[in-house]
């Protein structure tokens, strides 16, 4: 599924992000991605969606390699792929449902299947009620929550997380943690990148750790209190498409504005060879 062999990233100047890093991550599996900041999770992270390109070594991405994608292919790997930013990269004059149906609409769907894929998403975590809100509106969480619900509108065969728990208090950071939990459990392969150890003790499995650029371990630890996967299991297969009060649905602005990309963020915001 994911694939790195003997991977390097430096930029000018000297600073390296990262240092011959060679993993895999099967199909269908979770991992933690963790290490100090200024390790290279970041950098790891945007070299998967092609945020970044290595300066050696070789990256597979669903058997393509993503170091040697043409340009004008980058959107259909992108388009298999979900990523979370620690820093929600909402659009704060864009409802709820407007920002998690905007992906489906520039990629031509029709309103009838916009509605359909972002009430599906906004029901899996637990935020149907909120369309009509403006992020402004809505708590860390919840804002957090949209990000995720945005993330995977079009049900991507990976979803990869940048820190998504940063800006939460403990209790919303382990809600956050098993949303991301029960989406692997419906198959989606997940690498979540994160700094807090006590999460990772927590949950356990598998964990990937850099430092200084460097792959310094790449083990499975067993959780302290793992969740009850059994019955996560059941809740995620339990999931229906939630519906809009009344049959009302908010407006989707017909101009897309050139706001955000397939990843659904604001533009590329260049190298992060620092977390």
């Amino acid at each position: 599924m994911i694939q790195f062999f003997h991977v390097s990233k430096h930029y000018p100047g000297g600073q390296t992000a990262l240092d011959d890093v060679t993993f895999s991550v099967l199909r269908g599996e979770f991992a933690f991605l963790t290490g100090p900041s200024g390790a290279g999770k970041t950098t790891l992270l945007r070299l998967i969606y092609r945020g970044e390109v290595p300066t050696s070594g070789r990256i597979l991405v669903n058997g393509r390699n993503v170091s040697s994608l043409p340009r004008n292919k980058i959107p259909y790997l992108r388009r298999t792929l979900g990523v979370v930013f620690q820093n929600f990269r909402l659009i704060d004059r864009k409802t709820v449902f407007e920002n998690v149906s905007y992906l489906p609409r520039i990629l031509g769907a029709d309103r009838t299947e916009q509605r359909r894929a972002a009430l599906e998403a906004l029901g899996r975590v637990g935020l149907a009620h909120r369309l009509s809100a403006f992020p402004p509106q809505l708590s860390g969480g919840e804002q957090q929550r949209v990000a995720i619900a945005r993330a995977v509108v079009l049900q991507p065969e990976i979803l990869i997380a940048d820190e998504p728990t940063g800006n939460l208090d403990p209790d919303l950071s382990w809600e956050i943690v098993r949303l991301f939990l029960e989406i692997n459990l419906r198959g989606t392969t997940v690498i979540l990148a994160t700094h807090d150890r006590a999460t990772i003790e927590r949950v356990g499995g598998r964990v990937l750790t850099l430092d200084g650029g460097r792959l310094e371990r790449d083990v499975a630890v067993s959780g302290t209190t793992p969740p009850d996967l059994s019955a996560m299991a059941e809740a995620a297969g339990a999931v229906e498409p939630a519906e809009v009060a009344g049959g009302d649905e908010p407006s989707v602005a017909a101009d897309a504005d050139g706001e955000a990309d397939e990843l659904g963020h604001q533009g590329d915001q260049g190298p992060e060879a620092t977390s």
